[in-house]
């Protein structure tokens, strides 16, 4: 632990919804939700005013739908989105050379590497507290003039309190955490704020009399070790004392990312085990999307009843971050175990991880105006091209151009017609035009910065 909180976490406000809103100005303060709008999508991120009414990543497309039926549903745009991370990622890296994205919107920064680090150390240290939340401010600052975004962010002394000071920040807020004030800061919060507490182990320690972080530090690692197991029990009596002497690590090789939930009550059903294995399957994509990675290899978790551990894998053909490939992956391994005596816990990972999404490998069957682009696993022999009309198929949120109204998106399309907002990000909210989906007028476009670049000097 250190004596100054030097360590930052930075999280970006609602990261795809927020991006979209300055995108297209007739959506501020509206309700957005960006994720799969298939039958079977799952939310990727909601806006904070979908989150009002109950929205929420990871929750199933059709659900937020009957919750919020007037926001706005779009498609994800992940080449825009990590162009803007790449700018958020570039501001860290003026600050230090050790920077680690955890995601395309959050890192850890460590203030006391580089020159930072250096004017930090010339102060008295007295006045540190003050100095490095003015650079935070500033980041902030930095961040919402480069990409019309807002950012929240937490300095403590240790990267786990930095997290949650800047989850405790949200939305736009900062938090500063100062050494001597780490018990203050956690006691009053519950369980579920500290890393690897679920729905189960939250539930396991409510019934000893254990619900918030005070009570955790209060009941002792002993105690802690008894009803956890000794990994478990150890490292959260750890965390609810502050204790966290984790570096930042600049490029972290992140070899896998995956999700597990522990079920109070072991599983017996079939057919819940398979629908508990494709929900996981959701939100594994969604960290993967969140990340900007695609992987080649799927891999499934089952603990049975009695504790005995399994894995099962498959890779695939190709890198992928669709959800219906890792979703169908995952379900044909689960029906090659034995789950008749039970499940304590079921797990879904994709391992093998490429830099590179799976749009990117189809952006050619979107060029040629597919709707969604297929699975490295389902795509069919593409036949030759025959002189013709070409389907057109428009996806919500899509950048277009129209030869005579200019830049806009779509809002929606159906019964051959298609719906364009025409505006630009910075602008004021623009007109709506209909059109023929086959207008020879309308074509797909790059997406525009959200903040243009400045006019050269005339030579």
């Amino acid at each position: 632990m250190r004596n100054t909180p030097t360590i930052l976490h930075l999280d970006m406000d609602a990261f795809f919804a927020a991006v979209e809103q300055a995108a297209k100005p007739s959506l501020r303060g509206k309700p957005v939700v960006v994720g799969g709008l298939g039958p079977r999508g799952v939310v990727s991120t909601a806006s904070y005013e979908a989150r009002v009414y109950g929205v929420h990543s990871a929750m199933a497309m059709a659900q937020a739908r009957r919750l919020c039926p007037n926001a706005a549903y779009l498609t994800p745009r992940f080449g825009l989105y990590r162009q803007v991370s790449d700018t958020v990622m570039a501001l860290l890296h003026e600050l230090s050379p050790l920077v680690e994205p955890l995601s395309l919107d959050e890192a850890f920064v460590d203030l006391a590497a580089g020159e930072c680090g250096e004017r930090l150390r010339a102060l008295p240290e007295s006045e540190l507290p003050t100095r490095v939340r003015q650079v935070a401010e500033r980041l902030r600052a930095d961040i919402t003039a480069a990409t019309r975004l807002t950012a929240s962010v937490g300095l403590a002394s240790s990267k786990l309190l930095a997290k949650i000071g800047s989850d405790a920040a949200k939305p736009n807020g900062l938090v500063v955490i100062e050494p001597g004030t780490e018990q203050d800061f956690l006691g009053p919060k519950t369980v579920r704020t500290l890393w690897g507490v679920g729905p189960a182990t939250a539930e396991h320690l409510r019934r000893a009399g254990i619900t918030t972080v005070a009570d955790v530090a209060e009941a002792g690692e002993a105690e802690l070790v008894r009803l956890l197991g000794k990994a478990h029990g150890a490292s959260l009596y750890a965390m609810a004392t502050g204790q966290d002497d984790r570096p930042v690590v600049a490029d972290r090789d992140v070899k896998s990312i995956s999700v597990e939930d522990t079920f109070d009550v072991d599983l017996t059903d079939r057919a819940r085990v398979r629908a508990e294995v494709g929900r996981l399957a959701d939100r594994c994509v969604q960290r993967l999307r969140s990340a900007g990675r695609s992987g080649r290899t799927v891999v499934l978790k089952v603990r049975r009843y009695d504790f005995t551990t399994l894995t099962r894998s498959e890779t695939l053909r190709a890198p992928t971050d669709d959800p219906l490939v890792v979703r169908e992956t995952a379900g044909r391994l689960i029906e090659a175990v034995d789950t008749t005596g039970g499940v304590r816990l079921l797990g879904v990972g994709v391992a093998g991880l490429a830099d590179f999404t799976q749009e990117d490998l189809f952006a050619q069957v979107q060029e040629d105006g597919r709707a969604e682009p297929e699975s490295a696993d389902t795509a069919p022999a593409r036949p030759e091209p025959v002189p013709g009309p070409v389907a057109r198929h428009w996806r919500p949120g899509q950048d277009v151009t129209h030869a005579e109204h200019g830049p806009g998106w779509v809002q929606g399309s159906g019964v051959g017609r298609v719906t364009v907002r025409f505006e630009v990000p910075g602008g004021e909210p623009g007109r709506v035009r209909t059109f023929a989906v086959d207008d020879p007028l309308l074509a797909p476009a790059e997406p525009l910065p959200l903040v243009p670049a400045p006019a050269a000097d005339p030579p």
